[in-house]
């Protein structure tokens, strides 16, 4: 799923890349609204995060651009202008959210997550958002979510990538190659403490005891196995 970042901040525009690549998104970053408007005709992103205070072309002038010509695409305004009124300012051109600098880590993965949840409710079904059985998980890709009875778990695009890949190569181990070049694409080259680190993560969120995976199984000196239920 690709993301327009529009920030002139370079730290914080690379703190939002690296989150949200982290997180599974296809992210392309512009460093002012001219930049924004080129990037957003050129990859035609799924959604836009947009700073309200940028050179050349304000947030605002980038969103009224987007909004005559993609009034579906979703907007997040990411400012410091916390006044009401610039709330109300952008919710009126449009906007889907709003987040108030300086903003926290987690408060960014879940409102880009709730839009990107959106942003796949509303597509029409293709066989990659199908939902399956993991386990004793239900796995719901286009909602980012898994089900165990009652209990509801966030998952982010990557999360749902690594669940479909083992789903589908059930029984068989997955080397971290393999893994890396599905989830992560062909020109990314993370270590593989990335991967073991994100396999821990996911772990902590879906299985009953992260200690004892029954889900995600270890297979040393090559990467990881799904197995199929029953199978001691």
């Amino acid at each position: 799923m690709k993301v327009l970042i529009a920030e002139d901040d370079r730290f914080t525009r690379e703190g939002l890349v690296e989150v949200l690549q982290s997180e599974g998104y296809d992210v392309i970053a512009a460093a002012d609204g001219a930049e924004a408007i080129r990037e957003f005709h050129r990859h035609q992103p799924c959604f836009v995060c947009l700073d309200i205070m940028m050179p050349g072309r304000s947030g605002y002038e980038v969103c009224r651009v987007i909004r005559s010509e993609s009034p579906r695409v979703p907007i997040i305004f990411i400012s410091a202008k916390a006044e009401e009124i610039d709330r109300l300012v952008g919710f009126e051109m449009g906007a889907d959210d709003f987040i108030v600098k300086p903003f926290s880590v987690r408060e960014v993965v879940a409102r880009v997550r709730a839009v990107a949840r959106r942003c796949l409710v509303a597509q029409p079904e293709a066989p990659a958002d199908t939902e399956f059985q993991f386990g004793d998980l239900r796995v719901s890709p286009a909602e980012l979510r898994a089900r165990r009875g009652e209990q509801v778990i966030e998952l982010s695009p990557r999360d749902i990538r690594i669940l479909q890949l083992l789903h589908a190569h059930q029984g068989a181990a997955l080397d971290r190659n393999t893994i890396f070049s599905a989830v992560w694409g062909e020109n990314y080259f993370p270590s593989s403490r990335t991967l073991d680190q994100h396999i821990s993560q996911l772990r902590k969120r879906i299985e009953t005891d992260p200690r004892e995976p029954r889900l995600i199984r270890t297979v040393h000196g090559v990467g990881y196995r799904y197995d199929r239920p029953g199978l001691p």
